[in-house]
């Protein structure tokens, strides 16, 4: 069974950083596409970062790009996401995302606020 758990949202200025990260319970975290996803208030869900199962290949959103960095552990069954020179407009609860053959899996979400 699959447990993501998130953590390190929070409220923040903007042009400040943060770090999310999340903890994967579970033996195919190392086999598994990895993403972090993020939904506005009124607003779809849509995808910000996944990166590979190695780690070699990652693709972010355009409205990301340059600014938010994935990683991941597979030592430690763990993703990041590093978020640097926030907007307003990045603010929304974020998601971490397991992706294994044709399951999905989901954590509870972490909130991310940024303030002009």
């Amino acid at each position: 069974q699959v447990q993501l758990v998130e953590s390190g949202g929070g409220l923040v200025q903007a042009g400040e950083s943060l770090r999310l990260s999340c903890a994967a319970s579970g033996s195919i975290f190392s086999a598994a596409a990895m993403g972090w996803y993020r939904q506005a208030l009124g607003k779809q869900r849509e995808l910000v970062a996944r990166i590979s199962t190695d780690g070699g290949i990652t693709n972010y959103a355009d409205s990301v790009k340059g600014r938010f960095t994935i990683s991941r552990d597979n030592a430690k069954n763990m993703v990041y996401l590093q978020m640097n020179s926030l907007k307003p407009e990045d603010t929304a609860a974020y998601y971490c995302n397991l992706h294994w053959g044709p399951a999905d899996y989901w954590g509870q979400g972490t909130q991310v606020t940024v303030s002009s």
